[in-house]
């Protein structure tokens, strides 16, 4: 127990330099792209002379590039910062977007799980037969599959062909609950909320959970194929366990690896999931991000990508800690 405490506090320590350097690298990026921020944050081509010269005053556009890193992510980081093209500091707004983020990334990986995990297993069972290679097929189809154009393929499918249309009554829940828009609206009995939300939140899941569902399956295939080939597998076959008992034995030998998985692919879903948000249309982390691009904001870049490298690091703290809990063995 000690040594896992030391382990804590070493991960601890090594989270602040790795997250203070993605934001830097982005700050960078944004620092050396030719563009005139202040103009573009006062309004562009049309913007009054002495507007500009009070933006670039206020946002200190004209320091050295480490005092205008400093003054960005102080700013930032105390909240104390507004972002110039919504005139508000940028965790507030974080924080009212998360969720429509948080709720596309869990549908998304449950659709994943009951997609990937059975056609996994039981593409490992039945190794090279025709199963197997229809389950391998769809895997490498969906992991070479762009998410954008499986999403304007399932709208095109959905609206056009089947002729489904979205919920005429278009509502959000009156206040939270649990933080989870779908949720909340089914736990104040808002049904009218909690279909229009189930139905524009269920084409982009399927999109992203067909695409996660393709590598579910075949990491899960491959592990499971790995553990039968093992001695000790082959020890329970020659003592003529039954076949169950033996699957058993593999799902737990995979339980580990597919938690490393499951949790990087749910932080990379809260960041990745930009494209499919502007797909279908939705409020997000990601389609909050994407148009800030188009509006040289920094202080927006550089919060939801803190927000994002946080979320990173803790979700590999966290796979961390149920590593020691899944496997006595795994010592730190």
């Amino acid at each position: 127990m000690a040594d896992f405490s030391r382990y804590l506090i070493r991960r601890l320590i090594t989270l602040i330099p790795t997250i203070l350097g993605v934001v830097f690298i982005t700050f960078t990026i944004g620092y050396i792209i030719p563009s005139d921020l202040a103009r573009a944050w006062a309004g562009g081509i049309k913007a009054k002379p002495w507007f500009v010269e009070e933006v670039k005053k206020k946002y200190h556009l004209e320091d050295p590039f480490f005092d205008q890193f400093y003054f960005f992510l102080k700013g930032i980081i105390t909240n104390s910062l507004e972002a110039p093209t919504i005139g508000a500091p940028i965790f507030p707004v974080i924080l009212v977007i998360f969720p429509f983020t948080v709720q596309l990334a869990i549908m998304s990986i449950l659709i994943a799980l009951i997609i990937g995990v059975p056609i996994g297993i039981l593409s490992a069972l039945k190794q090279d037969t025709t199963v197997d290679y229809l389950v391998r097929t769809f895997s490498l189809s969906m992991n070479a599959m762009p998410a954008f154009i499986l999403g304007y393929i399932i709208k095109y499918i959905v609206y056009d062909k089947l002729g489904i249309i979205p919920p005429l009554i278009k509502r959000m829940p009156s206040h939270r609950v649990i933080g989870l828009p779908i949720l909340d609206a089914l736990l104040l009995g808002d049904f009218d909320a909690f279909y229009y939300l189930l139905f524009i939140y269920s084409l982009p899941a399927l999109t992203l959970g067909l695409i996660y569902g393709g590598i579910y399956a075949r990491f899960i295939r491959n592990c499971i194929l790995d553990v039968l080939n093992s001695e000790f597998i082959m020890y329970l076959k020659a003592k003529g366990v039954p076949q169950k008992v033996i699957l058993k034995h593999a799902l737990k030998n995979i339980s580990v690896p597919m938690i490393t998985v499951i949790g990087f692919s749910f932080s990379s879903l809260l960041g990745g999931a930009v494209i499919v948000e502007i797909v279908f249309n939705l409020p997000g982390l990601g389609s909050f991000l994407y148009y800030s691009l188009f509006l040289y904001d920094v202080v927006i870049i550089m919060g939801v990508t803190l927000f994002f490298a946080i979320i990173v690091v803790l979700t590999s703290l966290i796979i961390d800690i149920i590593y020691g809990i899944l496997d006595p063995r795994i010592r730190y």
